[in-house]
């Protein structure tokens, strides 16, 4: 049976079962399996170019490598009675190609190194996608709000009718959060795309290794420098993290109105059958679950940063055990925010808006006051201040008309008379409107359809890029592991 070559020197006595799943990272390191098999490839190509490894040695253990790179890696691998997958990978190369060529394969190599920089290769992956996926979800956004620039809705400050808006302010207002949701994630790849093999355990090594040429082939733009940061560090899977925690605190919010707006007392959306489910009591339910869960996920991704922090916040230099609990977190973490994006962007595509109602609330709760006074200051040279006053008193009145007005301007603000200044019922009328309230608001980011529909194709624009940028960074890595291979196919052949 295979055994853990890595213990069978300095340590002697099987582990129990309890103390191998214990030690085991085998959960976590299943994201890692297919990066390890780039590294292996890559650090034994290097060895090779090196002339530290023989050509015949090199071969024996690449069609291993490739066998496995085809065909998958075999379940065993995975067994806890190895402490980690790379562990398992060279247990099995070793038992294929033999001691004296698969004991070279990690010459020149901690496994420090090597699980820092699979982490990094599997994180950047997964960046790249949730990129793609928080491109997506603007894009959308972005399509809703072309639709809806005309349609007026109520704006709520303190969760209070505050002035008018419109469905497209509205949603404009999210996609721009989640562009810099994006630029963090754009900010962080930069960070996390760096390469730490050649580290070893902490203190580098002796072997005259060629630390770039492993980095080029494995697709990095550069290298962590520093042997002892590059295996300590852990601060890329904390910024990933807080970008995503982030990311999620912005999602939530989106969800949490989607589930006031979806109530019968509100009705501004009705959610697609599919992101709900019923009572099992209640037959006349339709609850907004979906976006309820999303809202728990997002304490899940900030449980998975807060426990990230706590567990490298202690911790001396360089390198500790303790950083294999904070993988599984990081992965956690991760899943939950990508599949939150990708399920909230389904459920915007398929929600209804119900815009007649969005209007019919627009006005309420004195909604278009602000409009009226700023009327008083313009047409009338009266200071904001005292038409804040004059409008606020006529709303504790209950009404804002001329006659309550006109009453207000008098206990407010004695000497005003808003009737002889030639205000009339038809003026105020008129600005109370909510059509007018929003169209007078056109300034950049306003809510009026000229401005929305110049933001939309500002925004369009933008969005474009974004994705296009991705798409380049993910068909380049896609690129660089296929080329990876093929080097190593060539070699062989």
């Amino acid at each position: 049976m295979r055994t853990d070559v890595v213990r069978r020197g300095r340590l002697s006595g099987e582990r129990d079962s309890d103390m191998q799943e214990f030690l085991s990272s085998m959960d976590a390191d299943r994201y890692l399996a297919e990066a390890d098999l780039l590294v292996d490839i890559a650090h034994v190509l290097m060895l090779d170019r090196q002339k530290i490894n023989e050509r015949k040695t090199t071969k024996q253990i690449l069609k291993v490598l490739l066998k496995l790179a085809d065909k998958g890696i075999p379940e065993d691998v995975f067994d806890d009675r190895f402490e980690d997958v790379h562990a398992g990978i060279e247990s099995l190369v070793i038992e294929a190609a033999g001691p004296e060529a698969g004991g070279r394969m990690h010459m020149a190599r901690s496994r420090n190194d090597e699980v820092a920089t699979c982490i990094r290769i599997a994180l950047r992956e997964k960046l790249l996608f949730q990129m793609i996926l928080i491109a997506g979800l603007r894009d959308i956004l972005l399509e809703l709000a072309e639709k809806h620039t005309e349609n007026i809705m109520p704006g709520f400050t303190h969760l209070q009718h505050a002035q008018p808006t419109t469905l497209a302010h509205h949603l404009l207002a999210y996609e721009q959060a989640f562009s810099r949701d994006f630029d963090r994630l754009k900010d962080a790849y930069a960070r996390v795309n760096l390469c730490p093999l050649g580290a070893a355990a902490f203190a580098s090594t002796g072997y005259p290794i060629d630390r770039e040429y492993t980095a080029s082939l494995l697709g990095f733009d550069g290298l962590v420098e520093n042997s002892m940061d590059a295996v300590a560090t852990r601060d890329f899977a904390l910024e990933t993290l807080a970008d995503l925690s982030i990311h999620m605190a912005n999602t939530s919010r989106l969800c949490e109105e989607l589930v006031i707006w979806s109530t019968s007392f509100v009705k501004f959306v009705e959610m697609d059958d599919t992101y709900c489910s019923t009572s099992s009591i209640m037959p006349q339910k339709k609850n907004p679950d979906t976006a309820e869960i999303m809202r728990a996920k997002t304490g899940t991704v900030f449980g998975s940063l807060a426990a990230a922090f706590t567990i490298t916040k202690g911790l001396p230099m360089s390198y500790n055990r303790d950083l294999q609990e904070l993988t599984p977190n990081l992965w956690r973490g991760v899943h939950s925010a990508g599949i939150s994006t990708w399920i909230l962007l389904g459920m915007l595509e398929t929600a209804k808006f119900d815009t007649k109602r969005m209007r019919e609330e627009a006005g309420q709760g004195f909604s278009t006051a602000t409009e009226l006074a700023d009327t008083l200051v313009r047409s009338y040279d009266i200071p904001f201040r005292t038409a804040h006053s004059i409008v606020g008193r006529a709303v504790q009145k209950g009404s804002l008309t001329l006659a309550t007005l006109e009453k207000a301007a008098t206990e407010v603000a004695p000497g005003i008379s808003l009737k002889k200044m030639g205000l009339t019922q038809k003026e105020i009328t008129e600005v109370l409107d909510a059509g007018y309230s929003v169209a007078v608001r056109d300034i950049i980011g306003g809510p009026a359809p000229k401005a929305t529909k110049k933001a939309i194709a500002a925004r369009k624009k933008q969005a474009a890029k974004d994705s296009e940028l991705i798409r380049e960074k993910f068909t380049n890595q896609k690129k660089r592991s296929t080329d990876l291979t093929d080097t190593a196919r060539r070699l062989v052949a």
